[in-house]
C-alpha cells in the first residue's frame, strides 16, 4: 500500500528487529534508533564544556554493543582524554544500568569508548552482584518497569495532565522523540544529517557481512542511511562483535522459523548465558513462560510441558537473558 514509506523503529532489541524487518520482512526502508549514543554524546560535551559542533564522533558496532571514538573540530583525538575522565568521574548511563567503572587499562589499550551496555560483558561479576541486590530488594528491572508503567497509565487517565510525569525519567528512553523527529526530518528534507542509527552495513565495518544490520554513524538523507566507513576492528573488538552478530542472527532465524536447536545455539553463543544444561533450562523456562506469544514453538513447548518443565521465578533466567 505504501511501498516507499519509511519505518523508524524504536522497538528493542532495535538492531535485531531492524535486521528482521529488512532481511526477512523485505522492507528495505527501515532505520533503527537508540538513545544510548545520544546520552553518551551529551555527557562528553559536558566533560569539555564545548558545543556539539566542536566534536566529531564515529560510532560502530551493534545496537547496545557499539564503540566510538571522538575528535575535536580541528581533528585532534579526544578519545584518550575522555577515557581518563570516564575512569575518574560518573559517566552518563541509561536509568537501567548500574554505573560500575570500567577497567582503565583495558580502555587504554582499546582507545575506544564502549557503550554503556558493555558493562554486562566486561564487568560481569560486578553487574551480576548489583542485579542480585536489586532482585532481593526493589525487584528486577522488568518488575520496576512494570510498576512504573502502571503508575504512568494511571496518570495518563487525567485529561488535565499538562506536564511530564517524573516516572518517565525512571522508564528510560530519554531523547527518543528528538532522535525520531530528526531522522524523519533528515529523510523528508534530504538534510544529510549525521546520526547514529541501525542500518545495513554495506561494507562500512569490514569484519561483518555486507547485509548485516549494524549501529553506526551514518549520513541521513532522502535516500535513507548511508553508513560511514569504519574499517576493521582490532582483534578483541572484532571477536566480540562477530560473536554477538552471530548470536543475533541465530535469534532472528529461530524466532521466524521456530527452530528450537537454533534458539539453543543463540543461548550458547551469548557470553552472558552459561552453556550446557543451564542454557537449555533458561531457554525451556522462557519458552513455557511466554508460550502465548510463541506459536512457532508450540510443538516444542507442548513437549517441554509434558516433561514437567514449568516457568519458575528464576533470577538466573532474568539476569542472564534479560539483564538489560
Amino acid at each position: 500500500m505504501c511501498p516507499n514509506a519509511w519505518l523508524i523503529n524504536f522497538t528493542n532489541q532495535s538492531g535485531m528487529v531492524t535486521e528482521a524487518i529488512i532481511k526477512h520482512g523485505g522492507w528495505k526502508n527501515c532505520i533503527g534508533l537508540c538513545n544510548v549514543p545520544i546520552m553518551a554524546l551529551k555527557d562528553e560535551f559536558k566533560m569539555f564544556d564545548l558545543a556539539e559542533k566542536d566534536f566529531i564522533h564515529q560510532f560502530a558496532g551493534l545496537n547496545h554493543f557499539h564503540w566510538h571514538k571522538v575528535s575535536d573540530g580541528s581533528g585532534n583525538d579526544l578519545t584518550d582524554k575522555i577515557i581518563d575522565k570516564m575512569c575518574l568521574e560518573n559517566s552518563a548511563t541509561p536509568a537501567n544500568i548500574h554505573d560500575v567503572k570500567y577497567l582503565k587499562d583495558q580502555l587504554k589499550e582499546m582507545q575506544l569508548i564502549p557503550c554503556a551496555y558493555h558493562r554486562y560483558y566486561y564487568m560481569q561479576d560486578e553487574m551480576l552482584k548489583d542485579g542480585l541486590e536489586e532482585f532481593n530488594g526493589v525487584g528486577t528491572r522488568g518488575q520496576q518497569v512494570k510498576k512504573t508503567e502502571a503508575e504512568l497509565f494511571e496518570l495518563y487517565k487525567d485529561e488535565n495532565l499538562d506536564h511530564k510525569p517524573k516516572q518517565l525519567t525512571k522508564r528510560g528512553g530519554t531523547y527518543y522523540s528528538d532522535a525520531a523527529c530528526e531522522c524523519i526530518n533528515a529523510i523528508y528534507n534530504d538534510k544529510r544529517t549525521t546520526m547514529v542509527v541501525s542500518t545495513q552495513n554495506n561494507g562500512a565495518i569490514a569484519d561483518l557481512p555486507y547485509d548485516s544490520v549494524v549501529e553506526i554513524s551514518s549520513i541521513i538523507s532522502g535516500k535513507g542511511a548511508m553508513p560511514l566507513n569504519w574499517g576493521k576492528f582490532n582483534s578483541a573488538e572484532r571477536g566480540w562483535v562477530q560473536c554477538m552478530k552471530a548470536m543475533e542472527e541465530c535469534v532472528i532465524k529461530a524466532a521466524i522459523t521456530g527452530d528450537y536447536g537454533l534458539a539453543l545455539q543463540a543461548f550458547m553463543l551469548n557470553p552472558l548465558v552459561k552453556g550446557g544444561a543451564c542454557a537449555k533450562q533458561v531457554l525451556d523456562e522462557l519458552l513455557v513462560a511466554h508460550k502465548k506469544y510463541l506459536p512457532q514453538f508450540a510443538d516444542k513447548i507442548a513437549e517441554l510441558e509434558a516433561e514437567g518443565v514449568e516457568s519458575k521465578d528464576s533470577v538466573v533466567m532474568e539476569l542472564m537473558v534479560n539483564g538489560h
